[in-house]
């Protein structure tokens, strides 16, 4: 892996197949600069080329923010044409958060907010501490969320809550974002990432071609109507029962042993 300033990646020595991606600007509660955002396209793109990753934990460093959005004080001054510039760099780390290959947690260790939020919401599933809040205040500062937040929202949460929180800007406790189905679980900050670890530790020793196939299944189907979804289902279905590891699987459930998966 690369070096970097203002991420840090780890991969789980205890836990085979599992990285940790830590947003690190804990100074400024994890806010994205155009750094970051560089850091992450090329974090985000080595890791999946990666052949030993099964699962990817994001989280923030520090136990006050996960990430709070863009850094608005590098953005004050900027000309239009710079603005665009860094919001291209932003839309594509979240494009490769969103479409990296293997289920990723995101583990929200306290303020979620704006781009922050968005970042989490292109994540398989969320586990928030019981401190954390979650929101997209943008209509607040002039503008929308720009990285999917008006789309990814309303995929989560029903539209009506949705737009009140986009509407309205504010916050909300992690409490009433697992009332909401925002998040997955939510627990003690000091649980935090033992809890991802927990839930990816039983995803990454399934079989890692299952893994591609159910994610890219359930995100294509859910854009198109059922009976297409349907046939993506078989055509994925398909590629797993003709694979090396469906053989294996079947093998290492009658020898009653663990499978050891090829990704093939």
């Amino acid at each position: 892996m690369g070096e970097y300033e203002t991420i840090r990646i780890q991969q789980n020595e205890a836990n085979k197949g599992i990285f940790i991606l830590e947003l690190n600007r804990p100074e400024s509660l994890n806010a994205m600069n155009t750094q970051m955002g560089k850091e992450l396209i090329q974090s985000l793109t080595e890791l999946a080329y990666n052949k030993e990753i099964r699962v990817l934990i994001v989280t923030g460093s520090g136990d006050r923010g996960f990430c709070v959005g863009a850094d608005l004080k590098e953005r004050n001054g900027m000309s239009k044409d710079e603005w665009k510039k860094q919001h291209d760099i932003f839309e594509r780390a979240s494009e490769l958060l969103r479409e990296f290959p293997y289920p990723v947690i995101a583990a929200l260790n306290g303020y979620a907010l704006g781009g922050g939020l968005e970042l989490a919401l292109g994540c398989d599933m969320r586990i928030a501490a019981n401190h954390a809040k979650l929101g997209l205040p943008e209509a607040k500062v002039g503008l929308i969320p720009g990285i999917g937040g008006t789309q990814l929202l309303p995929r989560t949460i029903p539209v009506g809550l949705a737009k009140e929180m986009l509407y309205r800007g504010s916050h909300i406790s992690a409490e009433r974002a697992l009332q909401l189905g925002l998040v997955n679980a939510i627990c003690d900050k000091e649980e935090l990432l033992d809890t991802a670890l927990e839930i990816a530790r039983d995803i990454a020793k399934n079989a890692p071609l299952s893994l591609k196939a159910i994610k890219q299944a359930v995100n294509q189907g859910l854009q198109t109507d059922i009976h297409t979804a349907l046939t993506i289902e078989l055509s994925h279905y398909y590629t797993c029962a003709n694979s090396e590891d469906r053989l294996e699987g079947i093998r290492a459930f009658n020898e009653k042993r663990e499978p050891n998966w090829q990704g093939k």
